[in-house]
């Protein structure tokens, strides 16, 4: 398993990388890469945190790009769908996907203290989940795995 968000890493690169992905999803399928669904996956890129429609309100906003939550939620309802971004059912917030490139089972490494999220990568095949599908006859279509505890940070952080 692969974990990515705990890692120091360069946020502009990986903010680039994951509009200009998702400029060319779009683009091949004809949709609407529109300014505001633009802009939310570029917060969701640059905080690599859960945040749901109401954190992001504000930022667009101050932005001009809207202030109803029909647009924040209409936003992360399109980058949702086309696989930018994951929703933290615990959180009930959302957070910019690593890799919308690849088809992947993800895990959610979530701490409790910063609300900071780490993507893991998880395979399926061949797990105990797998196996109890397979003897049910249950073909899995969409898992959500989310773990608690304390992120590299926040673990260094002095009591």
């Amino acid at each position: 398993m692969d974990a990515i968000g705990f890692d120091a890493h360069n946020h502009s690169a990986c903010i680039a990388t994951g509009v200009a992905q998702a400029e060319a999803y779009c683009a091949e399928r004809k949709l609407q890469f529109t300014p505001v669904r633009r802009r939310v996956l570029e917060i969701l890129l640059k905080e690599h945190r859960a945040m749901g429609a109401y954190d992001l309100l504000p930022i667009l906003a101050a932005e001009g790009l809207g202030s109803q939550p029909p647009v924040a939620y209409r936003a992360l309802d399109f980058l949702l769908q086309n696989g930018f971004c994951h929703k933290i059912e615990r959180l009930n917030a959302f957070i910019a996907c690593v890799h919308p490139d690849r088809k992947h089972a993800p895990a959610f490494l979530i701490c409790r203290n910063c609300d900071s999220v780490a993507e893991a990568h998880t395979d399926l095949a061949g797990s105990p989940l797998a196996e109890a599908a397979s003897a049910a006859g249950f073909t899995i279509e969409r898992t959500v795995v989310e773990a608690e505890g304390i992120c590299p940070s926040c673990a260094e952080e002095p009591a």
